[in-house]
Order: C-alpha cells, then sequence, then structure tokens
C-alpha cells in the first residue's frame, strides 16, 4: 500500500468516513453484487467504513471487511459493531488464506497502490476466491500519469489489460468503464468468476 494514502485516511478518518457516509448509495454497486455473487461469504478488501460490509450483511451474506488502514477499521467497528472487520493490507493481505470466500469485493482500492503493486495485489485477490466463486473488482480510472488528490492520496494511471493479465483463468461477466453513481468519477469494474 502507498505509505501516503495509508497515512491520509488513518489521519482524517472520521471525516473520509462521514463523506462516504454521506453520499449517495451506489445502487449500481448493490446491483451488481445481487446479480452476479454467488450465495456465500464475501471478504470486502479495501471495506474502508464499512458500508458495503453493513450491506452485504443485510442482504444475506455473510461478509467480512478487511482495511490497510486502522483509523478507517475503527470507523466501520463504530459503525457496525456486529460485523467483523480485520486489518489487512495489499498486496500480501497475510493472514487470509486462499480460496476463503465465495466472493471477493475490492472496490476502488488498487489505485491506491503503486504500479509495480498492482499486478500482486490482482493476483492474491483472485487467490481468494473459491472454484465457482465471483471477484468483483473496481478502480478509479486516472489518464496519462499518476497523480495525487489535495490529501496526498495516489491514483496511480495504468491500462486495465494490466488487471486482466493478471487474472488466470477466469470468465467474464462484466468489463465496464463507467460514471460512479457514489462518487460521480470513472471506475472501470470487472467481475469475474472462477472456474
Amino acid at each position: 500500500m502507498d505509505q501516503l494514502t495509508l497515512a491520509a485516511y488513518d489521519k482524517a478518518a472520521a471525516s473520509f468516513a462521514q463523506d462516504w457516509h454521506d453520499q449517495p448509495a451506489p445502487e449500481d454497486l448493490y446491483a451488481l453484487v445481487q446479480q452476479h455473487f454467488v450465495a456465500g461469504s464475501v471478504a470486502d478488501i479495501g471495506c474502508g467504513s464499512g458500508r458495503e460490509v453493513g450491506w452485504l450483511a443485510s442482504q444475506g451474506f455473510a461478509a467480512t471487511g478487511y482495511d490497510a488502514s486502522q483509523g478507517l477499521l475503527d470507523q466501520a467497528k463504530l459503525r457496525y459493531p456486529q460485523q467483523a472487520f480485520h486489518l489487512a493490507a495489499l498486496p500480501a493481505l497475510d493472514g487470509i488464506a486462499d480460496a476463503s470466500f465465495d466472493n471477493v469485493l475490492c472496490e476502488t482500492v488498487i489505485m491506491h497502490l503503486p504500479r509495480a503493486q498492482i499486478v500482486p495485489a490482482v493476483r492474491r485477490l483472485w487467490s481468494l476466491v473459491k472454484p465457482g466463486g465471483v471477484l468483483y473488482l473496481s478502480w478509479r480510472v486516472t489518464k496519462e500519469a499518476d497523480q495525487r488528490d489535495k490529501h496526498e492520496r495516489l491514483y496511480a494511471a495504468f491500462d486495465a489489460s494490466l488487471v486482466k493479465d493478471a487474472l488466470n483463468n477466469a470468465s467474464y461477466l462484466l468489463d465496464e468503464e463507467v460514471a460512479s453513481m457514489s462518487s460521480g468519477k470513472t471506475i472501470h469494474r470487472l467481475i469475474a468468476t472462477k472456474q
């Protein structure tokens, strides 16, 4: 994980969490999850303030949240005390076993990684998915060169082919670039199933 990005999230975790909860609900994401996820467990990698973990649980999924920011995890635990949240950072995700989840959700996280960590991170996310399971992966699209916002968060610039090349034996259910209903930012979304 990019250390300046992580420091930004830790420093202003309460503010980021409030902003995310004040945004419109990501109904487009929720519709895709309902359409493509299989019954069972879900790992939300980069769960932030826990909004999606709370929603997943309300839909009957056994959801667990993971994040690299202790500050954001603290916010998630305050908002959803009945849910499980753990510290884990991409690309390694130490402490999570391979093939341990029916579904993996990673919503707008990998663009915060240095480019050299993106392929190892995507391979690791894919390794968490059980055979027959589903990976939802999205990232904010940055054109031309890496950028940092006013908080110093990294937005890495990379082509979707970098990600797809890391997903061995994936069958794609969705591959699109759209404006997020929640943030309004351009994101690329992939949904893949593992044979």
